[in-house]
């Protein structure tokens, strides 16, 4: 597919046009599954793009070694990440409407977690848990695109982070070989880059311009 086709029945918005990009990006719904170093930044992205539907999975709490590159503060040690995420976000945008889901994500409870969103985002940790989600999502809604990513640790050139539609819906962010281990650290720009690249890839798909 490529630039200014349509995605499944909704068209392309126009570039030129911000009164539809607006209204489009208002009425939006992203699922962000993870709300860590990826996620967290997705959603301030996202909100602050004129995003006004989130929902936001997670199940763990902020700690004090991730605000190096989560979007969190001191004040949110030991809040559960999606209520502080909340909180982030009504910051930017009182009035944003946030479901939260307080789970650790499996088989048998991510779609129902995930059902109404026109976009999901993958941000979580786990090989594993990543390719459950990769899996699920594939098989069950596969009318429904997945941003996810792989390949983020470490301190080699930004440029490396990239967007590819590997499948139908199915868009990866990252250099697909970088993991975390002992000399290559999660830094908080590489992260926020790949969350950058996450973002933009649902604003693009919600705008009805995917990668060809």
């Amino acid at each position: 597919m490529l630039d200014g086709d349509t995605i499944g029945c909704q068209p392309a918005v126009d570039h030129h046009d911000d009164a539809a990009v607006r209204e489009r990006l208002a009425r939006a719904h992203v699922a962000i599954v993870g709300c860590g170093g990826l996620g967290s930044n997705v959603a301030v992205m996202l909100v602050r793009s004129g995003l006004e539907r989130v929902t936001l999975i997670d199940f763990d709490v902020v700690e004090a070694d991730n605000l190096n590159r989560q979007y969190f503060f001191i004040e949110h040690i030991g809040m559960r990440k999606t209520d502080a995420l909340a909180e982030v976000l009504r910051r930017i945008a009182p009035d944003v409407d946030i479901r939260i889901i307080n789970a650790c994500m499996n088989a048998n409870n991510l779609l129902e977690s995930v059902n109404g969103a026109e976009v999901v985002v993958e941000a979580v940790d786990s090989a594993e848990a990543k390719a459950m989600i990769a899996n699920v999502t594939m098989r069950h809604t596969p009318h429904i695109p997945l941003v996810t990513a792989s390949g983020l640790a470490g301190f080699a050139t930004a440029n490396d982070v990239v967007t590819e539609r590997i499948a139908e819906n199915f868009y990866l962010v990252g250099d697909l070989h970088s993991d975390v281990r002992h000399g290559l650290p999660l830094m908080a720009s590489r992260v926020a880059i790949a969350a950058g690249h996450q973002a933009h890839m649902a604003i693009r798909i919600l705008l009805g311009h995917a990668e060809p």
